[in-house]
């Protein structure tokens, strides 16, 4: 390190040694004004103590052949991990050493020493600070990856207790949201993702949304969504992914737009983000394997001398509650065919067709048998009915995804 240092230069470095804590000290104390922080206080004690060590160990090392500077570099190392404790940026510490060090430069260009001197001094104090600011660096990032699995945990924890079956009580709350430095909204929507990268969505998304993994996809919790523009920037985070945003409610009912996005990402098909208000339709529906088609089968169990066309004229004839001429436009269709179909449909059911609650059943019944593939069943549950030509299929996550916990 000093290899090439001309006799007596050491000694010199000794003398100087309370001017250059001084030196070194003031323009730390200049340097950590600047980024709105002083040397009161631990963390200012902590630096205090790193910048007489580090002189200290620079002018015991001008004397030393092979110096050993690991004792050195542990006390940076822990100097890096309080800054990232204190919630200082990773450069703080190593602008303060960069500036000490061409700090202290000055001052002993200033003293007059013999040129050779301070070309070894050069090489030997710059290469000197840069392994110090690499000390802090690791411990400060070490720090960093430490606190995020802590993090993790403590997020994963908090978002648990909120969509868990038995609603937590207000201490537990609580005391879960401060660990996590959450502060607690009144309103929450979740959201639910088809991926498994929560800290970086979360960061991404800003805002206090706090995410982490559940059953293998992210479950993202966005406080006050109802901020202006708080869902559209969350929007543009999950472009390209394929999401489901669950309503906005009341704290305590989190786990509701919880298990609503969590089904909405099983069963409902389309990419990008889904907002479950908009098509609670099909959520409704769709909610419980197998419970349309039974609909279905009921439903529809006497109308096997139907045809196709009678099943989608009335299904028209439903949904247009019972307007002929609205009902054969829908169907591209004659009125007159529409009139004609329906006598041949009211043979079938008869003046069922004039209670609501009925008319409701079956409208659904048909909406599903026309969209899915149907699946009529006798009265042992065993399937009898044909293919439809407007057969969709489902979305392939929505095969035996069970009922939600």
């Amino acid at each position: 390190m000093f290899e090439d240092l001309p006799d007596g230069v050491a000694a010199r470095l000794r003398a100087l040694k309370p001017l250059l804590h001084q030196r070194v000290l003031d323009t730390a104390r200049t340097v950590m004004s600047a980024q709105g922080r002083s040397l009161a206080g631990g963390q200012g004690r902590g630096l205090v103590l790193g910048v007489e060590t580090a002189v200290d160990a620079f002018v015991e090392a001008a004397a030393s052949t092979s110096p050993d500077l690991s004792p050195y570099r542990a006390v940076f190392t822990q100097l890096g991990r309080t800054e990232f404790r204190e919630g200082h940026r990773v450069d703080a510490l190593r602008s303060i050493l960069t500036a000490g060090g061409r700090d202290l430069w000055a001052f002993l260009v200033a003293q007059d020493l013999p040129p050779a001197a301070l070309y070894a001094l050069a090489s030997a104090l710059f290469g000197y600070v840069d392994e110090l600011a690499g000390a802090a660096v690791e411990g400060y990032l070490d720090e960093q990856q430490k606190n995020s699995r802590d993090w993790d945990t403590i997020r994963r924890r908090l978002i648990t207790l909120l969509v868990q079956p038995d609603p937590p009580g207000d201490a537990a709350l609580q005391a879960a949201a401060d660990a996590a430095r959450w502060p607690l909204p009144a309103t929450v929507a979740v959201v639910s993702v088809d991926s498994t990268d929560a800290e970086h969505l979360a960061r991404t998304a800003g805002n206090g949304v706090i995410a982490t993994v559940i059953d293998d996809a992210t479950r993202m919790v966005v406080p006050a969504p109802a901020t202006a523009g708080r869902l559209a920037h969350l929007a543009a985070v999950l472009t390209g992914r394929r999401a489901a945003l669950g309503p906005v409610v009341a704290l305590d009912s989190a786990r509701l737009s919880y298990r609503i996005s969590r089904r909405a990402l099983r069963i409902l098909p389309g990419d990008g983000l889904i907002r479950c208000d908009d098509r609670l339709l099909e959520l409704v529906t769709g909610w419980e394997p197998g419970l349309m088609d039974r609909l279905a089968a009921r439903e529809l169990a006497g109308a096997d001398s139907l045809r196709e066309p009678e099943l989608e004229t009335l299904h028209a004839w439903l949904r247009e509650q019972g307007q002929v001429v609205a009902a054969a436009t829908a169907l591209h269709a004659h009125p007159q065919t529409v009139r004609y179909r329906m006598r041949k449909i009211r043979q079938v059911f008869g003046a069922a067709l004039d209670d609501p609650d009925t008319r409701l059943r079956l409208q659904l019944a048909l909406r599903h048998r026309l969209a899915d593939e149907p699946q009529r069943v006798d009265g042992t549950g065993s399937p009898i009915g044909l293919a439809s030509p407007f057969t969709r299929t489902r979305p392939a996550s929505a095969a035996g995804s069970g009922r939600d916990r």
